[in-house]
């Protein structure tokens, strides 16, 4: 297997790594190592997360990966001798928030690298001032137009880690047509991450014989999706995606079990992280959906060269905060090693930084799947990177 950075997580799993200081409450900025020389030549990074408010469950544990591998690339010597000095914001799941805590890690920081931008429309706000200032953003979101242009051109300063919303949509387009689930209701939250991939589903259901009965969108704070849902049974779908991320996803997920639904539930991306089932509760068993290798990376075979990153991770993950890692502290994890890479090889400056993800990176294995980035691909994913698995009895399990 190509020797990678990722060979830090292995380190990980046997260390017994120090403790990370709380992420800031209030939006403000914190210092993710208490051991950081602000003051010195150190290295500035941000990381703006969802922490707290709706997108906590995805946002929490990328916020908690990042202090804990900056913490101990430090407790190691930092990277070619400098130290991280790295400011964490929580946006609270606010675009508005998270446009603020954006523009102060550029103006005011003065960072030379961000990783962040827990949900898309967060993501998306946010890019405009990393462009503008010419910082290398790295997102850890899903939309497709995250990373490109309308026109499909890649965005000069902005690269995602998440396989994106076109890749998920058609894994789970290919999906129906194997189990020739042909007629099917469409239901997305009504946000970004919900609108952006309803327009892949338009624009690719025909290619694989799948043809929506009825299309419909929900709101990220659905407290009972059942008259929409009594329009669904009506029209008599075969299969229901239901796109969106956790809490939403688990509010119209329990409503269709409650109103007798008994047709296969496919689920987005959005949803791979033990929050859904505890959740969801009983509802979330039978859902199907696209995801990363993490969460069924013991059942992978051991030629796969991610699985020993995976387990590596997880390990350390649980030691540190003992609960299981998530699919989406990935995302933050392979945005780190990616941005330690560049650091190792070109120091601080952000241009250079750049033009390292983009040119020099080459192939690389990491927790979310094997990246190859180029000038024309700011994610560098292809779509067998996803797993398809289902929830069986409060655990996920490979779908054959």
């Amino acid at each position: 297997m190509k020797k990678t950075l990722l060979s830090l997580f292995l380190l990980m799993g046997v260390l017994v790594l120090a403790a990370c200081s709380s992420s800031s409450g209030k939006g403000d900025a914190s210092s993710a190592s208490s051991g950081t020389d602000t003051s010195g030549d150190s290295i500035k990074m941000a990381g703006i997360f969802s922490a707290s408010g709706g997108a906590a469950a995805l946002g929490e544990p990328e916020m908690q990966t990042l202090k804990m591998l900056v913490d101990q690339k430090n407790a190691d010597g930092g990277i070619n001798g400098r130290k991280i000095d790295l400011v964490t914001y929580d946006d609270k799941s606010d675009q508005n928030e998270a446009i603020l805590a954006m523009k102060k890690a550029l103006t005011q920081d003065k960072v030379s690298i961000v990783i962040g931008g827990t949900t898309s429309g967060n993501s998306l706000a946010m890019l405009p001032l990393a462009e503008q200032n010419q910082v290398p953003y790295i997102s850890v979101a899903a939309s497709k137009q995250i990373y490109m242009t309308e026109d499909g051109q890649a965005r000069k300063w902005v690269f995602k880690m998440p396989q994106d919303d076109q890749q998920a949509v058609e894994r789970i387009l290919q999906y129906l047509k194997e189990n020739n689930l042909t007629k099917v209701a469409w239901l997305n939250v009504a946000n970004s991450y919900g609108t952006g991939a309803h327009e892949e589903f338009g624009k690719h259901a025909a290619d694989y014989g799948v043809e929506p009965v009825i299309e419909d969108e929900f709101e990220a704070t659905v407290k009972d999706a059942k008259p929409l849902l009594t329009r669904v049974k009506k029209e008599s779908p075969d299969a229901i995606i239901v796109w969106g991320t956790v809490q939403e996803s688990a509010v119209v997920i329990k409503n269709i079990r409650e109103l007798g639904l008994d047709i296969p539930v496919l689920a987005s991306h959005g949803v791979a992280t033990d929050q859904f089932i505890e959740v969801a509760g009983a509802a979330a068993n039978d859902v199907v959906l696209p995801t990363g290798k993490l969460l069924v990376a013991d059942k992978l075979e051991d030629s796969n060269p991610q699985k020993e990153f995976l387990k590596a991770y997880n390990e350390a993950f649980t030691a540190k905060y003992n609960k299981p890692a998530s699919t989406f502290g990935a995302y933050a994890a392979d945005a780190f090693a990616i941005a330690t890479k560049a650091i190792e090889a070109k120091g601080s400056d952000s241009a250079a930084l750049r033009d390292y993800i983009e040119q020099e990176l080459g192939e690389y294995v990491g927790l979310t799947g094997v990246f190859n980035i180029n000038a024309d691909n700011h994610m560098g994913l292809s779509p067998d990177s996803f797993a398809m698995v289902r929830i069986v009895d409060g655990k996920w399990t490979l779908e054959d």
